[in-house]
């Protein structure tokens, strides 16, 4: 256990900042199993903005890294795509 008063209130600020991080993700990764399951392309086209916006905003944050993101928006707009 952390003996300094500093590195007590950091543990708790790092868990706070985890649990945070982790719903972030877990959303995101909701929306985008949502995109993948949508049969609709009208729908897709509507979930595929709000994926785009969430995973735009994890890679800004170092949630995930720039490059996942730009890969699952590029495989989420070849999926759109394919719908017909």
């Amino acid at each position: 256990m952390a003996n300094h008063k500093s590195a007590i209130k950091r543990i708790r600020a790092n868990n706070a900042k985890k649990e945070l991080n982790r719903y972030q993700h877990k959303t995101a990764r909701t929306i985008i199993k949502n995109v993948r399951n949508s049969e609709n392309k009208a729908e897709a086209e509507t979930l595929l903005k709000s994926a785009f916006t969430a995973l735009d905003k994890l890679a800004k944050k170092n949630i995930i890294h720039k490059n996942k993101a730009g890969n699952l928006k590029s495989s989420l707009q070849k999926h759109v795509n394919a719908l017909a």
